[in-house]
C-alpha cells in the first residue's frame, strides 16, 4: 500500500525509544507497546493492537471480532504443509477441492486476510465470522491475518505465515488472468525464497466448464455477494450456477475474474 499507517509508524518509534506505551495519531487515546505487552509476560485476552503472544488467550470463539494480529481462528493443528489463501468464495473453494484431489497426503492451513476495522473481507464483502464457519464445515485449519489501512499488506501477510509450521507451498485460486499471478510471484518472492516455498496455482487454465461441472459435483451451493458491473445490480444472493451464467451478456465473465461480481460458498 502507497499510504503510511501512521499508528504503526508511531508504534515503531516508541518501541525504538524502548518505551511501553504511545499516543495513536488516528485516535489520541494511550496504546500499550509490543514491549509494555511483552512485559506482562502473557497474552490478557482482550486482543490488544501488538499482542506479541498471537492473541493466545483471546477464547476461540471472539476472536473473529477481538484479534488484531495474525492468530489462528480454530482448534484444529496449526502445523500444514499447504497455505491456501481463502477468500470465502468459489474459486477459494475450487482451489481446495484440487488440491485435495491432486495433494491428498498434504495438509492445507486456510489464510484469510480480512479489514481490521469492519472484519470484512476485502471485495467479496464477507464477514470475517462466516469464514470461520465455512473453514469448521470444511475441516480446515484458519489464520486470520487482519490488515491495517496504510500497512504494507505483503508484510503483514509474512508475518501472519510465521504462525504456520511445515509451510512448503501457497496456493492461490487465480484462474487466467496473467498480471494477477505476475504481481504474486513478484510481491512474495522474498519469502518464497527466505522459506524454500513453492507458489501453486491449481485452477490455472481449467476450463470454465470443468471448474463448473466441479462445483456442481461438490453440492456446495455459491451465491454472489457483491457486484460491480451495473448489469448485475440487485442480483447479491443469488445463486452461482448455469443459469446465472446463461444470463450474463458476452463483456462479463463467466466467472466474474475482471471483478465484475464475487461469491461466498454455502457449506455445512
Amino acid at each position: 500500500m502507497s499510504s503510511v499507517d501512521t499508528g504503526q509508524l508511531a508504534h515503531d518509534e516508541a518501541v525504538g525509544r524502548g518505551e511501553f506505551t504511545y499516543v495513536d495519531p488516528s485516535t489520541g487515546y494511550h496504546v500499550f507497546t509490543t514491549l509494555g505487552l511483552q512485559a506482562r509476560g502473557k497474552c490478557c485476552g482482550c486482543g490488544c493492537r501488538h499482542c506479541p503472544f498471537q492473541h493466545e488467550s483471546v477464547p476461540m470463539g471472539q476472536r473473529a471480532e477481538k484479534i488484531n494480529q495474525p492468530a489462528w481462528l480454530t482448534e484444529q493443528d496449526t502445523k500444514s504443509s499447504i497455505a491456501l489463501f481463502w477468500s470465502g468464495g468459489k474459486d477459494s473453494f475450487l482451489a481446495l477441492r484440487a488440491l485435495r484431489r491432486d495433494l491428498p497426503n498434504e495438509s492445507i492451513t486456510l489464510v484469510t486476510t480480512f479489514d481490521l476495522g469492519n472484519r470484512i473481507v476485502a471485495h467479496q464483502e464477507i464477514h470475517l465470522q462466516d469464514i470461520v464457519a465455512q473453514a469448521s464445515a470444511l475441516g480446515c485449519p484458519l489464520l486470520g491475518i487482519p490488515l491495517a489501512t496504510g500497512a504494507d499488506y505483503v508484510t503483514q501477510v509474512k508475518d501472519g505465515l510465521e504462525l504456520i509450521a511445515g509451510l512448503k507451498r501457497l496456493a492461490f485460486g487465480d484462474l487466467h488472468l496473467e498480471h494477477i499471478r505476475d504481481w504474486r510471484e513478484e510481491a512474495f518472492s522474498e519469502l518464497v525464497h527466505s522459506r524454500q516455498l513453492e507458489l501453486i496455482f491449481p485452477l490455472w487454465q481449467v476450463p470454465y466448464q470443468t471448474l463448473l461441472e466441479d462445483l456442481s459435483k461438490s453440492g456446495v451451493t455459491s451465491v454472489l455477494t457483491a457486484v460491480t458491473h451495473p448489469e448485475l445490480e440487485g442480483r447479491i444472493g443469488e445463486k452461482f450456477d448455469q443459469a446465472f451464467i446463461d444470463s450474463l451478456s458476452e463483456d462479463i465473465d463467466t466467472f466474474g475474474e475482471n471483478g465484475e461480481f464475487h461469491t461466498r460458498v454455502e457449506v455445512a
